[in-house]
């Protein structure tokens, strides 16, 4: 009877539903700040064939890790499942990610804690299954680790509810973005000049606080984007970078995630290639551009070769005691002739933007063609300004441009635009501003920039039309005017120097400095051919103002990191056995582990090692430089990190016969701290 009974006993067990199964949280020893566990959630889903489950991570203090697309600096989380029993696939979910930024490097992933929604999907329906994989987990803070976890967990057809666990699963199925049903893709367009991916977007709710992300493409990594909202439409502009020099993205298929307040959805787009206007934000505001170009026209009316011609033109109007109705309308026609000189200009420089960019001469300021074209503007006309050479109609057409009455309205519409002509010489300068900063602009500031201009140019023309008594006091040529047509010279010359040191990577710098030297002697030599001793004391003063210009340019930009920077040391793998003989030879090793997805890493590359004192000191010949790349798991890298009480990277050591021993250096290199244990190795 007792047999009996215990035989029914255990078949109405085998028959009731079971606890939920898990690996409980798991812990690596040498990593204790990270913990990971795999829980089944419920039952084997009959209708979707799939067992439900969620992988949980746990990161303490300031630990991340990383999304399925990391960003600049991360590694993606993976499984390795293929040692389980009855699996047929793994439906791994992501969650909604964040935006990380350290040591001006951006990623996207997790902090504090995630749940990973997963479906296990069984080969055989009512066989048994067993999960068994190894999860490699990335984690990082100022230093980046890769942690291996052993998950294995025979999954149940039955298992007891649990409403706190089916919630938890539901929780963290509502934070992975869902296929779009309300988003959509207008266009996707690569410029490869810019280096720029701009997607439209369509949400027929709109937009409230909207965030978008991108898969990355093979080597393509996806910064931050800027977002403009209109209505339904929303544009986000990308910089896309990569470690290797070759990037196209024309015709590939990109994963787009749309998020916003009660949205998240995923879809795909082809992506074609174009050429895209400059980014609204690197732009001044509208009211400010129109503001400066405003005060930039009226500034032209003081040049030298345009006061004579408008006080010629007034004399000719107040002559003959006319009316002030009849000095008024010839003064707003002359204006409205001026402001269609500028305006015919502004589409003229369209015209020649959109030209420029379709025969691929950059937008940017960076691109080394622009900055030479502005190069060559400024230069000659500041040249022009100290008198090298004259741009000059002949006499007596300037005089017959400025003072002929004309005939009817027309007339002097015409006188207006001949004006604009007139002005062009002195005015150059000026223009020669307003063309490169059109060039890099969008369409409405171009337009918004020669609106100003021709406005604050025909600026004394409208208010001598409403005040003809002005005239008055109008201020007569001088010898005052000289001096402001040596500033402004000047001022082009400083400009034109900065643009030089601009090009000086392209140019090389004997040549930047010989065209510097050219740029600076040639004004010397005009002022003392036209003024002697007084052009020499104005040339001493203006290469002391150009020099301290000069110096503050420096300090700017010495504060700022050159890029992209070119690594072309010469590195060795990583060989413990083979330290020890260079050392024994007199040798001094430089040890380097590093990875692509380390985030410290690129940033101790960029600021210190590839940059002077250090690069140089590193090409030492006595030097041996030894790199360990931990982008990829690597046993003998980890055992090397292991035998060093390390767990993460960058890790960087100098051994010598100083340091027989080895000198363990701080996570974030300094140049002072590497140069000094360079001597110290010695």
């Amino acid at each position: 009877m007792i047999r009996i009974f215990s035989f029914f006993i255990l078949l109405l067990s085998a028959s009731l539903p079971l606890q939920a199964a898990d690996t409980g949280w798991l812990q690596a020893p040498e990593h204790p700040p990270v913990q990971v566990r795999l829980i089944q959630t419920g039952p084997y889903d009959a209708a979707n064939n799939h067992y439900p489950a969620l992988l949980q991570v746990r990161l303490q203090d300031d630990w991340k890790t990383y999304w399925r697309s990391p960003g600049e600096g991360g590694i993606a989380p993976r499984l390795d499942w293929q040692s389980s029993d009855n699996l047929l696939s793994v439906n791994w979910q992501w969650p909604i990610p964040e935006r990380f930024s350290l040591l001006g490097v951006e990623t996207q992933g997790y902090h504090h804690e995630v749940d990973f929604p997963l479906q296990l999907t069984p080969a055989e329906a009512g066989k048994a299954t067993t999960f068994d994989a190894s999860l490699t987990l990335p984690s990082c803070t100022t230093i980046c680790v890769l942690t291996e976890y052993r998950l294995q967990l025979p999954l149940e057809l039955q298992l007891l509810a649990d409403e706190n666990l089916n919630h938890q699963y539901q929780q963290a199925v509502s934070r992975v973005p869902r296929p779009a049903s309300l988003v959509q893709a207008e266009s996707l367009v690569w410029d490869p000049t810019a280096k720029q991916l701009n997607i439209s977007l369509t949400n027929p709710r709109g937009w409230q606080q909207p965030a978008v992300y991108v898969d990355e493409l093979g080597s393509s990594i996806f910064s931050q984007p800027q977002l403009t909202v209109s209505d339904t439409r929303l544009e986000a502009r990308f910089k896309v970078g990569s470690w290797y020099p070759e990037l196209n993205l024309e015709d590939q298929v990109v994963v787009i995630t749309a998020i916003d307040e009660g949205l998240a959805e995923e879809l795909a787009g082809a992506i074609t290639r174009g050429t895209l206007a400059p980014l609204a934000a690197s732009m001044p505001p509208l009211g400010l551009v129109l503001l400066y170009a405003l005060l930039g026209g009226l500034i032209l009316n003081i040049m030298p070769c345009v006061l004579p011609v408008l006080g010629l033109k007034l004399n000719s109007l107040l002559l003959g005691h006319r009316s002030r109705s009849e000095v008024r309308r010839p003064l707003l026609w002359s204006a409205l002739g001026i402001m269609l000189s500028f305006w015919a200009l502004a589409g003229f420089m369209l015209a020649l933007t959109w030209s420029g960019a379709q025969l691929g001469w950059g937008i940017q300021f960076q691109q080394p063609g622009f900055i030479g074209f502005m190069l060559l503007v400024t230069a000659l006309f500041s040249l022009n300004l100290f008198g090298l050479f004259e741009l000059h109609l002949p006499t007596a057409m300037s005089t017959w441009l400025a003072t002929r009455p004309g005939h009817g309205n027309g007339g002097h519409l015409l006188q207006g635009m001949f004006a604009t002509l007139l002005a062009t010489p002195c005015s150059a300068p000026f223009l020669g501003t307003a063309v490169a900063v059109a060039l890099a602009s969008s369409p409405l500031v171009l337009i918004a920039i020669f609106t100003g201009l021709g406005l604050g140019m025909a600026l004394p023309w409208l208010l001598l039309a409403l005040f003809p008594g002005v005239i008055g006091a109008l201020p007569r040529p001088g010898a005052w005017m000289v001096k402001v047509k040596w500033l402004f010279g000047l001022m082009l010359l400083a400009t034109s120097l900065w643009l030089l040191s601009l090009l000086q990577y392209t140019l090389g710098g004997i040549v930047t400095l010989a065209l510097a030297i050219l740029l600076i002697v040639l004004p010397i030599g005009s002022l003392l051919r036209h003024y002697g001793a007084r052009g020499l004391v104005f040339s001493l003063a203006g290469l002391m103002l150009l020099g301290a210009a000069g110096g503050i340019t420096a300090l700017l930009t010495q504060s700022h990191w050159v890029s992209p920077v070119k690594d072309e040391l010469n590195w060795q793998p990583l060989d413990p056995a083979q330290i020890e003989r260079e050392v024994a030879a007199g040798k001094r090793v430089f040890v380097d582990i590093t990875a692509d997805w380390c985030i410290t890493c690129q940033a101790n590359k960029i600021g210190v090692t590839l940059r002077d004192p250090v690069y140089s000191a590193l090409q030492a010949d006595d030097m041996v430089l030894m790199r360990g790349d931990w982008t990829r798991p690597d046993a003998a890298i980890t055992d090397y990190l292991h035998a060093n009480q390390r767990a993460g990277i960058p890790f960087n050591q100098v051994f010598g016969p100083g340091l027989p021993q080895g000198k363990a250096l701080e996570v974030l290199l300094t140049s002072n701290k590497v140069i000094g244990a360079l001597d110290e190795a010695k």
